[in-house]
């Protein structure tokens, strides 16, 4: 009997966002996961400053901040060879040399520079294949401005919203302050646009709170949501999961420990419950699961995304409140316990998520990008 190939991941973690430490956990239970007989793994970290390391327990370095001994790595952006390059210094000058050829690369990137498109256009370059969402599913289901026009546009139920700028915010915060009270009465919720895990949202129930509110924000992003918060919910998720047929999985209940479901309940102290399935109506389920698929191929998702959404006490109503094209994945976050409950292991989820990266490959690799003349 031939053995089949192993086939080469790069697991790709860290990066420059205010998620970085979110990405080391996610990244650490897929490598948990990644069955050796089948997978051969290479660690790629990104530090704060963009720098791509490679080397021995490269997780472990970053975690624990001892990153000196790790290499430098080049992927470079021209489809000429899937390899990915050591980038060494020699008494005359910096030399690239081959480390390895790549047959997957699998980002657990949340947040900028990695969920937003920008990694996945340098895939796209290479013409590699890669785990989730392309460059139009990334930056559309990132920028939550962008992402709730879609949504509005093909008739997908949302929180009334606006966006404001870091430069207006600057330049004058009295006139930004009132646009953020046109948007809805308070309670209003200040969010940077393009970022997740709830780093840098502010629930606001004064002038001053929205004050605060929009300069945490600012921190983050240039751009900075302003949106009205429903008194009176339940906060719902779903992951999807597919390429161009994809299926909802069971839906799940956040039951936060604060206020809202913060960075720290999520990461830190763990104290939010969940419940999975949501306890909810059959016809609420039905309603959820359709909406969750709807957007997610109305921004031609790929691969794997979380969708969350707002169901209000009082009127029943649905609100997609945002899509994450790269979720949360350690084992007690929600995407991969949903689809637990729907009935695929941890271990194979990520299984499934790198076959699907083939699959899109292969559906890339169709398209024609010479022009040829019917005449």
């Amino acid at each position: 009997m031939v053995n089949k190939k192993k086939l080469h991941v790069a697991l790709i973690f860290g990066g420059r966002s205010g998620e970085h430490d979110v990405s080391l956990m996610s990244a650490r239970s897929v490598l948990s996961v990644l069955d050796p007989s089948r997978y051969q793994v290479t660690q790629i970290g990104i530090t704060h400053e963009g720098q791509w390391l490679t080397g021995q327990d490269v997780i472990g370095a970053f975690e624990s901040g001892k990153v000196n001994d790790l290499e430098r790595v080049i992927l470079p952006c021209e489809p000429s060879r899937s390899s990915i390059f050591i980038l060494r210094d020699t008494e005359i000058g910096e030399k690239l040399e081959t480390l390895t050829a790549i047959d997957i690369f699998f980002p657990l990137l949340h947040g900028t520079f990695g969920e937003d498109g920008t990694i996945q256009g340098s895939f796209e370059m290479a013409d590699v294949a890669y785990v989730g969402a392309g460059v139009t599913g990334s930056s559309v289901g990132m920028d939550k401005g962008i992402f709730k026009d879609v949504m509005r546009a093909n008739h997908i139920p949302t929180v009334e919203s606006a966006i404001v700028l870091r430069s207006e915010i600057e330049k004058d915060m009295n006139a930004v302050i009132e646009k953020a009270e046109q948007v809805s009465a308070y309670p209003i919720f200040t969010k940077p646009a393009n970022l997740g895990s709830s780093v840098g949202v502010t629930k606001c129930r004064t002038r001053s709170d929205v004050q605060e509110g929009l300069m945490e924000a600012a921190l983050y992003d240039r751009r900075v949501l302003v949106e009205r918060g429903v008194a009176n919910v339940r906060e719902i998720e779903v992951s999807v999961l597919g390429n161009d047929d994809p299926r909802a999985s069971v839906p799940g209940e956040v039951l936060p420990s604060r206020e809202f479901y913060s960075y720290e309940s999520k990461y830190v102290d763990g104290t939010s419950g969940l419940l999975i399935p949501a306890p909810l109506p059959a016809e609420t389920t039905a309603r959820i699961q359709e909406l969750a698929v709807r957007a997610y191929k109305v921004i031609d998702a790929a691969g794997m995304a979380r969708v969350d959404f707002f169901l209000d006490k009082d009127s029943g109503e649905v609100y997609l409140n945002e899509l994450n094209t790269i979720p949360g994945f350690t084992k007690i976050s929600m995407y991969p316990k949903l689809w637990e409950a729907s009935g695929i292991p941890y271990a194979e989820l990520v299984d499934h998520l790198i076959e699907l990266a083939v699959q899109r490959k292969g559906e890339r690799d169709r398209t024609s990008h010479i022009y040829r003349s019917q005449a």
